[in-house]
C-alpha cells in the first residue's frame, strides 16, 4: 500500500475501499487495516528493558567459594510478550573443555595471558591455561530454586548461558520478580575475573553473578562467554557482600555502611571501633548501571581524592613501596583526565569512581576499573586513562560491546589519545598517527575483517584488536576530517547528551553527526564499518597548459571521500583546494583559515578521474599534497604527494 501523507488522504482512500468492498465484506478488514498498521509502525518509539537486582552473597576466603540469593525485578518495556529469559553464567567458561578453552586451543594467536608455554618435541607450544585447571581451581556458577513471582520456572544450563522457560508469560509494560539461589567458585585468575592474579590480588570479582541477558529491538543477546566483551540491562543494584573482616573491598556503587566498615571509607573524624566479629558485610548501592563488580584484598591501601564536580576518586592498590609511589603520582593525573573527559564528552554522572589494582590488564566496569598496578607510572597512567574513558563509552553510552566492539573500544581510544596529547608537554600535530599506521599494517596483511564481525568471530586476536581499538578510533578522527573538528566536537557532546543511559547503535552516532553538520553520512558508516573498502586517492599527472597547471587525480580505492589539497609555491606561499564529495551534499569549513581556499566542483563516485586547474604555471609549484592533515585513512600515502626536488 502507498504511504498516506495526511489523515484526510487516508480517510479518503478508506471511503473508496468501503464502497468497493461493501459487496465483499470478508476482504474489508484486511484492506482498511493496512494504513493504520503503517501509521502505528511509524509511531514506534525507543524502549529498553530494566533489571533491578537485590543480592546477598557470602564469600568463603579459604575455599574461594561463595553463596548468594538474588531477587531481580524485571520490567518488560518491549512490545513483545516474553515467554523465556536468558542469564549469563560467566564463571562456567573457566573449565576444561569449555568453549573458551577450545577457542584458546584453536586460535592462531591466543591471548598470551591465557596460555602457558610448554615443550613438545623440543618446540615451544602455547597451551591453554584453562585446560589443566583442577576441580578446586575452576570457575563455576550454579543456579537453584529459580522462581517467577513465587512459582517454580524451568531453568536449563548451557555452559555460560541459563535458559529459563517462564512460569507465566511477561506481557508488554509489565513487571515480574525472579528469585534464585546461586553458588559459585572463583577460578584461578586467567582472564579478567579470578583469584590470586600475577600481582597477588586475591579476589577480582568481575562478571561473577547470574546476569540477565539483554533483550532489545534485535531480540535476545545471550552470547556465550568466549573471552570478549559484554552487554547488559540498565537497572539498579543493591548488594550485600559478607567476607572475612580483614579484607578491604572496592568496586561499583556507593558504600552504604562506610562508618561501620572503615578502611578509609568512613566520614572524616569518625572512628571505627574494633569488634570481635569475624566478618564484615559491605553494603553497596549502584543506581543506573548495567553491571556490578568488586575486588578484595587484605593488603590494599585505600586513598580518596576529590575529582571534578566533587566526585570521589578511590584508589586501591597493593601495600608495597614501588607500587604505592607510582599510584600516589597517578592520583592527581586522573583528576586532570576526568576533567578533560568531562569537557570533551560531558560530565561524569556518578559521584564516585574507583581505580582498583586487580584483573589481568585493564577492564572497564560500572563506576570502576580493575587493572594491573605494578608497572611503570607511564603504563599505569595509560591503562587508567583508557579504562576511565570507558565510563563514557560503554558505561553511560552502553553500546553492544560484543556486536559493535569498535564503538566502545574505538571511541575510548580516540578520547584517550586526544586527552593524553592535551596533557603532554610537547603536543603531536596528529595525535592519532599511530592508529592510522596500525590500520595500514592490518590492511596490508590481508587479515582485515569487516567491523560488522561479532567480537568472538574474528579469525585472530590481532585483527580484532586493530579493528576495534584502532579502526574504531579512526572512525571519529576521520569524521573530523569529513565535517571539521568543531562539528566533530559538537557531535561527540550531542551524542552523549542524547544517548546517555541508553543503548546506542552505529546508526545513532552517524545520525548525530548528520544532525550537527547537515552532511549526508550513510555512505561513510557503510563503507568504513560494514565493508572492507579502502581509501586510495592519487595525483595522476601535473601538467602545464597556457601558463596554468592542470592536476589530474584518480580514485583507486572503492571508498569515496571529499578531498583537501594544499599547494606549496616556490615563493613560500600556500593555497588550498577542496573537492566536495557529491553523495555527501556538504562543504566543510576551511580547516586552514590562514590559507586561501578554493571550493571546486564536487566529485561523483562513479567517475574515478578528476581534474582541476591552478592558475599558476607549473614552475611556480613546489609541492601538491592530498590531505595534509593525515586524518584521511588513505592506504597509499606515496601517491598523495607531488613534489619538485
Amino acid at each position: 500500500m502507498p504511504k498516506f501523507n495526511t489523515f484526510r488522504q487516508a480517510f479518503f482512500n478508506l471511503q473508496h475501499f468501503y464502497i468497493f468492498i461493501s459487496m465483499r465484506k470478508i476482504v474489508l478488514i484486511a484492506l482498511i487495516s493496512l494504513p493504520f498498521a503503517n501509521v502505528s509502525a511509524q509511531k514506534a518509539t525507543y524502549w529498553q528493558q530494566k533489571a533491578d537486582y537485590k543480592m546477598d552473597v557470602s564469600m568463603d576466603v579459604k575455599t574461594y567459594q561463595y553463596k548468594g540469593k538474588q531477587t531481580l525485578v524485571y520490567t518488560n518495556n518491549s512490545p513483545d510478550t516474553l515467554r523465556k529469559v536468558f542469564y549469563h553464567l560467566y564463571p562456567n567458561a573457566f573449565q576444561p573443555g569449555s568453549e573458551m578453552d577450545m577457542r584458546l586451543r584453536s586460535i592462531k594467536d591466543p591471548d598470551g595471558r591465557m596460555v602457558t608455554k610448554i615443550k613438545v618435541d623440543d618446540k615451544d607450544v602455547k597451551e591453554s591455561r584453562i585446560k589443566n585447571l583442577k576441580p578446586t581451581e575452576i570457575g563455576f556458577l550454579k543456579i537453584t530454586n529459580f522462581k517467577q513471582d513465587g512459582k517454580p520456572a524451568a531453568a536449563k544450563e548451557v555452559e555460560t548461558v541459563l535458559e529459563v522457560a517462564l512460569a507465566t508469560p511477561l506481557l508488554p509494560g509489565k513487571k515480574t520478580t525472579f528469585t534464585l539461589d546461586f553458588n559459585g567458585q572463583v577460578p584461578v585468575q586467567i582472564r579478567r575475573s579470578g583469584r590470586n592474579n600475577v600481582e597477588g590480588i586475591e579476589l577480582s570479582m568481575a562478571q561473577w553473578y547470574p546476569k540477565l541477558a539483554e533483550f532489545d529491538f534485535e531480540g535476545w543477546h545471550a552470547d556465550p562467554y568466549i573471552a570478549r566483551e559484554f552487554h547488559g540491562v540498565w537497572g539498579n543494584f543493591d548488594v550485600n557482600i559478607t567476607i572475612d573482616k580483614d579484607y578491604i573491598l572496592g568496586g561499583s556503587g556507593y558504600l552504604q555502611n562506610k562508618n561501620e566498615i572503615g578502611y578509609g571509607y568512613q566520614d572524616a573524624g569518625v572512628m571505627v571501633k574494633p569488634t570481635a566479629k569475624k566478618t564484615n558485610t559491605w553494603h553497596f548501592i549502584a543506581p543506573d548501571v548495567h553491571d556490578f563488580t568488586w575486588a578484595a584484598d587484605k593488603n590494599y591501601i585505600h586513598d580518596v581524592v576529590k575529582g571534578p564536580n566533587k566526585v570521589d576518586l578511590h584508589f586501591l592498590y597493593k601495600n608495597n613501596p614501588k607500587t604505592a609511589a607510582n599510584w600516589k603520582k597517578l592520583e592527581p593525573l586522573m583528576v586532570q583526565v576526568m576533567d578533560f573527559y568531562n569537557r570533551k564528552i560531558g560530565n561524569y554522572p556518578y559521584k564516585q569512581y574507583s581505580f582498583i589494582q586487580g584483573g589481568d590488564g585493564g577492564m572497564e566496569y560500572a563506576m570502576c576499573t580493575l587493572m594491573l598496578g605494578d608497572g611503570t607510572l607511564e603504563g599505569i597512567f595509560g591503562t587508567a586513562t583508557h579504562e576511565l574513558g570507558h565510563s563514557w563509552f560503554q558505561h553511560v553510552l552502553a553500546s553492544n560491546e560484543s556486536k559493535h566492539p569498535w564503538m566502545d573500544e574505538g571511541f575510548t581510544t580516540y578520547v584517550e589519545d586526544y586527552v593524553t596529547n592535551e596533557m603532554a608537554v610537547t603536543k603531536a600535530e596528529n595525535p592519532f598517527k599511530g592508529n592510522y599506521d596500525a590500520y595500514y599494517n592490518l590492511v596490508n596483511s590481508g587479515k582485515e575483517q569487516s567491523q560488522t564481525t561479532h567480537g568472538d568471530r574474528y579469525d585472530e586476536n590481532r585483527p580484532y584488536s586493530i579493528s576495534s581499538y584502532v579502526k574504531g578510533s579512526i572512525f571519529l578522527s576521520q569524521l573530523g576530517y569529513l565535517i571539521g573538528e568543531e562539528k566533530l566536537a559538537k557531535t561527540i557532546k550531542k551524542y552523549y547528551t542524547d544517548f546517555k543511559f541508553k543503548h546506542p547503535t552505529p546508526n545513532d552516532i552517524k545520525r548525530t553527526a548528520e544532525r550537527v553538520s547537515g552532511a549526508e553520512l550513510e555512505w561513510y558508516l557503510m563503507d568504513w564499518a560494514e565493508t572492507l573498502n579502502t581509501i586510495d586517492y592519487g595525483i595522476k599527472t601535473v601538467s602545464e597548459n597556457n601558463n596554468a597547471t592542470t592536476v589530474a587525480l584518480e580514485r583507486i580505492g572503492r571508498m569515496p571521500m571529499p578531498i583537501d589539497i594544499t599547494v606549496d609555491y616556490t615563493d613560500g606561499t600556500k593555497e588550498g583546494f577542496y573537492i566536495p564529495l557529491r553523495m555527501m551534499s556538504f562543504v566543510k569549513d576551511n580547516p586552514y583559515p590562514n590559507i586561501k581556499r578554493t571550493v571546486l566542483n564536487d566529485w561523483a563516485w562513479g567517475n574515478p578521474n578528476y581534474e582541476f586547474t591552478i592558475n599558476k604555471n607549473k614552475a611556480s609549484i613546489k609541492k601538491i599534497t592530498i590531505d595534509p592533515s593525515g586524518l584521511m585513512a588513505d592506504i597509499k600515502k606515496e601517491n598523495n604527494l607531488y613534489e619538485v626536488k
